[in-house]
């Protein structure tokens, strides 16, 4: 199963360089990730306006941090949250994710 990760260009290169990707570990202790059919809620949340954005692709089976699904920030609905670092490796692509024209994001790239 392929998970989502939404993530700015300068954060993106940053794990790169640092070889992992832990934000959010720090603040919340988990990553924070979406299904398919839920990256457009927290895209709308807290990511309006953006134009730097990219869907990081994740292989769920290549992770080797525990994913735990868990009710989102004000919603029973289960987020995936990854309690650990993102392995590099479980990435199997990186999309642009840009708004629409509103600054808003109402579909997913093509092949999402």
């Amino acid at each position: 199963m392929s998970l989502l990760r939404i993530i700015g260009a300068d954060e993106f290169e940053a794990a790169r360089q640092a070889g992992v990707f832990e934000l959010g570990l720090e603040t919340d202790g988990f990553i924070h990730l979406s299904s398919r059919d839920q990256v457009l809620t927290p895209a709308n949340i807290w990511y309006v306006g953006r134009t730097d954005l990219s869907l990081l692709v994740i292989d769920e089976s290549k992770l080797t941090s525990q994913v735990v699904r868990e009710p989102g920030t004000g919603t029973d609905e289960l987020f995936p949250h990854l309690y650990g670092p993102l392995n590099l490796d479980a990435i199997t692509e990186v999309v642009p994710f840009p708004p629409n024209d509103e600054g808003t994001f109402d579909t997913l790239p093509e092949g999402i």
